[in-house]
């Protein structure tokens, strides 16, 4: 086993040569700290989030919210509860959505990787260095879209045959510009936060009349 340890806002171990056995034991053992697991065929990523990072994933997460309440479309928040493709890969989000099998997980609470669906949508904060494995592992999982927020740019990457594709739309929201949001979320640190979820609202209903 070797072990990298990444020194910045947030902390980051990548560890390889590790077992899925070791990994689900570890998971269970931390369960109750503030830690990220990912793993990936052997190679495992421990990450501490940092504040920034989790204030990011708050805003993109109620973006998200908001453009389903505007669009009138139904959705079902998972945050970041653990994904699996057993033996291969497994991953905590920063937020998750269902929009296409809502009934199939609604009220669950726990999922079984074996025979419910992946979510729809997982959002990312990169705002560090993390694993270039990590889309491989949402990949393995089946997640349809991610949007990626590295503090400057939103990217969004499509699953199409088993590989992500940078997409300019998302295939919830259709109709807007998705990467357009990156502009509220670098506002996030320097006005209010319901500020700027009014203005955020704002954008979209203007996008909608268009």
């Amino acid at each position: 086993m070797t072990a990298t340890l990444l020194t910045s806002s947030t902390e980051i171990i990548h560890l390889s040569g590790i077992s899925w056995q070791t990994y689900e034991t570890l998971r269970s053992e931390l369960k109750l700290r503030r830690l990220r697991l990912t793993y990936n065929r052997g190679t495992l990523e421990i990450v501490a989030p940092s504040p920034e990072h989790e204030f990011n994933k708050k805003v993109v997460g109620r973006f998200v919210e908001t453009l389903a309440e505007e669009l009138n479309i139904q959705i079902y928040p998972l945050g970041s509860t653990t994904l699996q493709s057993p033996e291969l890969s497994g991953a905590e989000p920063d937020e998750c959505f269902y929009f296409r099998n809502i009934a199939l997980v609604r009220g669950k609470k726990r999922l079984d990787p074996t025979t419910d669906p992946a979510p729809d949508l997982v959002i990312k904060i990169d705002i560090t260095s993390s694993s270039p494995n990590r889309l491989q592992v949402y990949a393995d999982i089946g997640v349809a879209e991610i949007w990626i927020y590295n503090g400057d740019s939103l990217t969004v990457k499509q699953l199409q045959n088993g590989i992500y594709i940078t997409s300019q739309t998302s295939q919830f929201f259709a109709s807007l510009p998705i990467p357009e949001i990156a502009g509220f979320l670098q506002q996030a640190q320097t006005i209010d936060y319901l500020e700027l979820v009014k203005a955020f609202r704002r954008w979209v209903r203007s996008q909608i009349e268009d």
